[in-house]
């Protein structure tokens, strides 16, 4: 969730640090602060707000040619100066920055302060600057190391010395943590955004895994010493994926990229000619893939969403029971791990905590997980059996939105690979699959309702609740949207089964609290009428996300949003993204900092 960035060569390192924390910025934090060495000595400034207060903060031309610096998501202890990093040890000469959370800090705390340390702030972080100095000798590397061995929980470090100019020591555990490879410079970071704008050469560290980086180079080591083999990555996309360019914020524009998107992520896996998929990295030939006898998925919030579409459609087009369930309670359910299923580890960064936990508990019951994920060296894609890059490019804002239509790409895929070993005809699979190569062009087709969702948007931006329903397919794009309504917003919004609301839903129906149905052209297009029908005989406001043409929708809804017509099986594609604007302008009239909602990050690396 916090960010983490370090610097070591000839330039100045204040303006490489306050430059790699602002491209931060969007993993959401409430205070930041750097550590810059020079002479002997380190100068260490920290403030609570944004980037632009630190900036303002730190004195014209403060020399010095390596430090660190973060960005601080408030766990132990309130938001204050005090308890932002970089934390220091008692003589003001280590200094380290941390991702993650200490389990055992408390015990680790009374055992300094009774060995005299006194503690300035609050956070489980201060124990791992004191540790340090406990153990230095003259070698930080060793001295981290030692630390370490009294750490439960999980970290991703950047530590400096006074005393060694020019050298940083990075350790992770269950937090990210990457190695930038410059031209007589080095960078370290919790996330290769923060250094694309110098360096595409990346070396991604594993659990478990120390570095040492100084000018000349890096070296990787376990926590025993022994030498670490690891290989330079090159990162794929470009700075100018990054920046906003002419759009208000991260947000609008990742909305806005979905054409693009969802085209990167069918990119060369349509095979037409044999009217199937084609996904090489799933590391399973087909006499396994035929054997596969469930599948579930594993994953957290917008992830999960895209995972309920998934198993929805691969029960009913390659008839193989399925299912997705919240990582978070998985994890600690002792799940049965089934010799005949596959699962898939869903997650947008490949290193949410709570995914990448469940993960290693159904590979230590003996299943086989394969990943689907965006970040290409993530933690998720390198310890998943197998799986799935969606290729979404750099998502900013907290709230996804291209990553969670590049995800449903990849699940779509993947049906028609198993749907066409099963029981998909060939006349069938070619159908299904040019439909889904035309889903980009439908995409851009719905993003021209723009004006006409920000004029609902200014309508009922001041409502404090929302409704959004669904059936079949659409009951997870209800879940969906109410999530981003709710994220960036701070509506209350809930998501239902369009056919659940006389359960108890319909108690919230008042003319005060909009309703948002999402109505295709499907199967259960007359059941959704019907209970559209309820809400508008109890005084309700109903807005309809239908197919264009449709006027019997239209005549009930109060507000009616047409999107293209298609095969009912891809309307989650494109029914999810007039929610997506409407959340957005919705939270643009409230005055909302929407890239960066309050009380949430883009990458959930603590349970």
């Amino acid at each position: 969730m916090c960010g983490i960035v370090g610097y070591a060569g000839p330039r100045r390192a204040v303006p490489v640090l306050l430059e790699g924390l602002k491209r931060l910025e969007y993993r959401g934090y409430d205070s930041a602060g750097i550590a810059i060495g020079d002479e002997g000595r380190l100068a260490v400034v920290k403030r609570v707000g944004k980037i632009a207060v630190l900036r303002n903060a730190v004195p014209k031309e403060l020399p010095g040619s390596w430090g660190i610096g973060h960005t601080r998501w408030a766990t132990h202890g309130g938001v204050t100066e005090a308890n932002a990093h970089p934390h220091l040890d008692s003589s003001g000469k280590v200094a380290v920055v941390h991702n993650g959370i200490i389990e055992n800090y408390r015990a680790l705390r009374n055992m300094l302060e009774r060995e005299g340390v006194c503690f300035a702030s609050e956070t489980d972080s201060e124990v791992i600057p004191h540790l340090v100095a406990r153990y230095y000798e003259g070698d930080l590397e060793q001295a981290v190391k030692a630390a370490l061995s009294h750490l439960e929980g999980t970290y991703g470090i950047a530590v400096v010395h006074a005393d060694e100019p020019g050298r940083i020591i990075g350790a992770r555990n269950g937090s990210p943590l990457v190695v930038g490879v410059g031209s007589g410079e080095m960078f370290l970071a919790s996330d290769v955004t923060a250094m694309i704008a110098h360096t595409k050469q990346v070396v991604y560290l594993s659990d478990g895994e120390v570095v040492a980086i100084d000018p000349s180079g890096f070296r990787t080591t376990d926590r025993d010493d022994r030498p670490v083999a690891k290989k330079v990555d090159e990162v794929a996309w470009e700075l100018g994926s990054i920046e906003k360019g002419d759009f208000a914020c991260y947000m609008e524009k990742e909305i806005f990229e979905q054409p693009e998107s969802v085209a990167r992520a069918l990119g060369g896996r349509l095979e037409s000619a044999e009217a199937t998929a084609k996904l090489g990295g799933l590391n399973l030939d087909r006499r396994q893939l035929r054997q596969v006898g469930r599948v579930r998925v594993i994953a957290a919030g917008t992830s999960w969403h895209a995972g309920l579409v998934g198993a929805q459609l691969l029960e009913s087009m390659a008839r193989i029971p399925a299912s997705a369930e919240l990582a978070s309670e998985l994890r600690y359910r002792n799940p049965v791990v089934e010799k005949d299923s596959l699962w898939f580890a869903v997650s947008q960064s490949g290193e949410t905590a709570d995914t990448l936990y469940a993960l290693r508990e159904i590979q230590r019951k003996g299943g086989t997980v394969l990943g689907i994920c965006n970040v290409v060296g993530s933690t998720i894609a390198r310890e998943s059996d197998g799986g799935i890059y969606v290729h979404s490019g750099p998502e900013i804002a907290v709230a996804s939105t291209k990553a969670f239509t590049s995800q449903l790409a990849a699940f779509y895929l993947f049906t028609l690979l198993m749907a066409r070993m099963r029981d998909l005809s060939h006349a069938e699979g070619a159908h299904f699959s040019a439909a889904l190569a035309g889903v980009p062009g439908k995409i851009a087709e719905t993003l021209r309702c723009r004006d006409l969702v920000q004029a609902l948007a200014k309508k009922y931006a001041r409502s404090e609740n929302f409704l959004f329903l669904g059936r079949g397919l659409m009951y997870p794009i209800a879940l969906e949207g109410a999530l981003k309504l709710k994220e960036i917003s701070y509506a209350h919004a809930e998501g239902c089964a369009a056919g659940e609301i006389k359960h108890g839903p319909i108690a919230l129906v008042a003319p005060e609290v909009p309703s948002i149905f999402l109505v295709p052209d499907d199967e259960l297009r007359e059941k959704t009428i019907s209970n559209m029908r309820e809400i508008k005989a109890r005084g309700g406001p109903v807005i309809a996300v239908g197919v264009e043409g449709d006027a019997e929708v239209a005549a009930i809804a109060d507000d009616f949003v047409p999107t293209p017509r298609m095969d009912p099986r891809f309307y989650p594609f494109t029914m999810v993204v007039p929610l997506q604007l409407f959340a957005y302008f919705v939270a643009l009239e409230l005055g909302r900092d929407i890239d960066q909602p309050r009380n949430l990050a883009k990458s959930v690396t603590v349970e």
